[in-house]
């Protein structure tokens, strides 16, 4: 908007405010229409410093919306909200409406029962955009967390809610995705875990198997109990019924299922009910910063789960283990959402700058026939003879040459890539290197994310454009010529973070916090005042 457009519509704003008087009516009594036109006038003045809220009373002509004697379903329903924010993980002291409807009610002049109209708007708001669209900044937590907050337009926020059922509208305002009402549910269920005590001791010592008898076995097999994982028993020995409960366990939390307490196990048996109610308060925020429509047929890549699915009106139809970004800060696989357009199929891999300087120009200054499976080529595209070059007289800054694999099968990005472009340079690919998807933590990769099965992946996604998905994409591959393949709906994909979620039917689950986010999301939610609660049911 231009300007001039905004001094205009501020001049506009400001006339409006002058205009309160000449815009009462005149059958109102004198004392009456005084009262009104005060109370007005407060409210413009306690607008005045709000563009959003000055935009909305000056369309109503400064009345108000809570202050009323036929507003009382409003306070009402904002009563009923702020006192079940704790519930979805927002922080209750922040939200006060007790005390700011109390004040109102006892107001004794019109211009204090203005200004405590708009001070309501303003709570109100502040609620509505923090249950809606979370309570943080994603990217001021971590900046590999590059999600796009869905934010609501408050002018539109209060125009709706002004014009609708208030107790409806307020129950409409969180997400509306089934994952947010699921996690809810297990929030409100651990809470009342804590007020019963949890889950009892730790399992102290080290590795527990098959045939082992001790006090240990005896803690863990209680422990297994109180978290649902094993029916009542009274055995002393690391038996049959303790080894498929630990499984159970495992398959919940990402393990391999081996049925063996071994370090790796026990740390994750022994994590707190705490923790846990932690994760899932982080992934409601997650669910919040989420808060729009995901595709009917989308990708949903989870980190922490190491998996790629591609679900179809909410049923998961595809899945296949996958391998993310290493730990170090410059390889972790950043969070965002975008559109997969097309995929390659025998592509060439070009070579991200930051290999070629970090990885590439070191080992070509020992040995100039180093990584010869990759053609140099200067800013012309010109293909570099090695022989020529000086590497030795480059540094990461001034090397002035790319470099790229050509389609192979022993290429990094393997036979077939993904594409949805995007400026971190993340996308879907084979590998080679088949073996890292045995591993139970799978972070290895430059950024980008390998696919186990990325044939069938794209049999999958090709099979809503041509009756004959394998022999489309098995045509190309036999050519051994670089083929790009547009899908013809193109298909948003969303990589996520999540340390805990549900299953429309099945167990919780929870994943280990491969690079630290979730801790640190949960540290900024408490100093905005989130609090764990034990809950008494």
């Amino acid at each position: 908007m231009s300007a001039y457009l905004v001094q205009a519509r501020l001049l506009a704003q400001k006339v409006a405010i002058l205009l309160v008087m000449a815009l009462m009516v005149f059958a109102v009594p004198p004392q009456a229409q005084a009262q009104d036109t005060a109370f007005r006038q407060a409210v413009a003045q306690a607008a005045n410093g709000d563009r959003d809220l000055l935009a909305f009373y000056s369309e109503r002509n400064f009345e108000g919306i809570w202050s009323g004697s036929n507003d009382r379903a409003r306070r009402g329903a904002l009563k009923a909200a702020f006192d079940a924010a704790a519930d979805h993980g927002l922080p209750a002291n922040r939200y006060d409406a007790n005390d700011l409807i109390a004040r109102l009610q006892a107001a004794s002049t019109p211009q204090e029962q203005g200004r405590l109209e708009v001070a309501i708007s303003r709570q109100f708001l502040d609620y509505a955009r923090d249950i809606q669209t979370g309570i943080i900044v994603p990217s001021r937590i971590d900046e590999a967390i590059q999600r796009r907050v869905p934010l609501r337009s408050p002018v539109s926020t209060l125009r709706a809610f002004a014009q609708s059922s208030p107790a409806a509208f307020m129950r409409a305002l969180p997400p509306g995705a089934p994952e947010y009402a699921r996690l809810m549910g297990e929030k409100a269920r651990m809470e009342r875990l804590l007020a019963d005590g949890g889950w009892g001791p730790t399992v102290p010592g080290g590795k527990l198997e098959r045939g082992d008898s001790s006090p240990a076995v005896v803690v863990l097999r209680n422990r297994l109990q109180a978290m649902g994982y094993l029916s009542r028993s009274t055995t002393q020995t690391y038996d049959d019924t303790i080894v498929n409960a630990v499984q159970q366990f495992q398959l919940a939390h990402g393990l391999a299922t081996d049925g063996t307490a071994g370090t790796g196990t026990l740390a994750e048996i022994n994590t707190s009910p705490e923790r846990r109610l932690q994760a899932i308060i982080v992934a409601m925020e997650r669910e919040r910063w989420i808060n729009r429509p995901r595709g009917e047929r989308h990708v949903w890549v989870n980190l922490t789960d190491f998996t790629a699915k591609i679900i179809d009106n909410g049923v998961e139809t595809f899945s296949t283990r996958s391998v993310i970004g290493a730990r170090d800060r410059e390889r972790v696989t950043p969070e965002f959402s975008d559109v997969m357009e097309f995929m390659v199929i025998n592509p060439s891999w070009y070579v991200p700058r930051s290999i070629i300087t970090k990885e590439f120009l070191p080992q070509l200054q020992n040995n100039r026939n180093a990584v010869n499976n990759l053609i140099m080529t200067d800013s012309s595209g010109r293909v570099v003879d090695r022989n020529a070059v000086d590497f030795s007289s480059f540094t990461e800054e001034t090397f002035p040459f790319s470099m790229r694999e050509p389609p192979n099968q022993g290429n990094a990005l393997g036979l077939v890539k993904f594409m949805f472009p995007n400026r971190y340079n993340i996308y879907l690919h084979d590998t080679p290197s088949k073996s890292l998807f045995g591993r139970e933590t799978r972070a290895y990769s430059h950024g980008c994310v390998r696919l186990a099965d990325p044939f069938d992946f794209a049999y999958a996604l090709l099979s809503k454009q041509v009756s004959n998905p394998q022999e489309v994409f098995q045509t190309h591959l036999r050519s051994g010529v670089e083929r790009r393949v547009d899908l013809a709906d193109p298909v948003p994909v969303h990589l996520v973070y999540r340390t805990a979620y549900t299953q429309a039917e099945g167990r919780m689950q929870y994943r280990r916090d491969v690079y630290g986010r979730d801790g640190r999301i949960w540290n900024a939610l408490a100093r905005e005042g989130v609090v764990l609660r034990a809950v008494r049911g």
